[in-house]
């Protein structure tokens, strides 16, 4: 078994052993573990009672987080010269179509999130074998291929997130920084998992959400009571 760290005692200490918290108290005692000299993200975790291998269980989202996730996000606009200027106005950080399809095609992925046009996806399409293993794909379900880039654009700056449960049925996403005030990192959580509980698939049976847990970056994580959560 590994050892501890000292810090690691520390904020073991700090959580009552076989104790569900609610979410608000969690999202206070969540800044309390964070022992980290960097702004650790703040991440939650959402153990669901669905089958992902079933498509009609599958489940997938968007939340727009009232405060932001805390980070600055990297985007690339991938579209027409006619939409440039809308990308650029919106504040994307790389904005351009075949240059940069080209620097894709020779390893560059250095960015967050890509927006694209569907009327481009013939060529985007191509570099499914670089993007998709790193998550950086665009898809229509996520908000990410469409024809207003400008306002897809302005979304992700401002706090948009997507998300998707994995194949052993977690929903893993960040939702801000430990150097939020608690309540900011209680309203983000909360918007995510009432954005979850709205997407429950009806093919799916018994105990919808099976556990919840916060975390910050190295800290233990703090078991969420699901009843404490209003709307799920």
């Amino acid at each position: 078994m590994a050892r501890l760290t000292k810090n690691q005692k520390v904020a073991l200490s700090k959580i009552e052993a076989n104790k569900a918290y609610s979410l608000q108290d969690a999202s206070a005692l969540v800044k309390e573990l964070t022992l980290t000299k960097f702004d650790s993200s703040v991440d939650i975790d959402v153990r669901l009672g669905v089958d992902p291998r079933k498509a009609n269980q599958m489940v997938r989202g968007i939340a727009t987080l009232p405060h932001g996730t805390g980070k600055t996000v990297r985007v690339l606009a991938l579209v027409t010269p006619d939409k440039e200027q809308e990308a650029k106005d919106a504040g994307a950080d790389f904005v351009g179509l075949d240059e940069f399809i080209a620097k894709i095609e020779g390893g560059w992925t250095d960015v967050d999130i890509i927006i694209t046009m569907p009327s481009v996806m013939a060529k985007v399409g191509r570099l499914g074998r670089i993007l998709g293993p790193r998550n950086l794909m665009p898809n229509p379900k996520s908000g990410t291929v469409t024809t207003e880039v400008g306002k897809a654009v302005t979304d992700v700056k401002g706090g948009k997130i997507d998300f998707k449960v994995d194949k052993t049925g977690i929903i893993h996403t960040s939702i801000g920084k430990s150097s939020f005030p608690a309540e900011k990192i209680y309203e983000n959580a909360l918007e995510v998992l009432q954005t979850i509980s709205k997407l429950k698939p009806s093919a799916a049976k018994g105990t919808y959400f099976k556990s919840i847990h916060l975390s910050s970056t190295m800290s233990p994580g703090i078991e969420i009571e699901t009843k404490t959560v209003t709307g799920i």
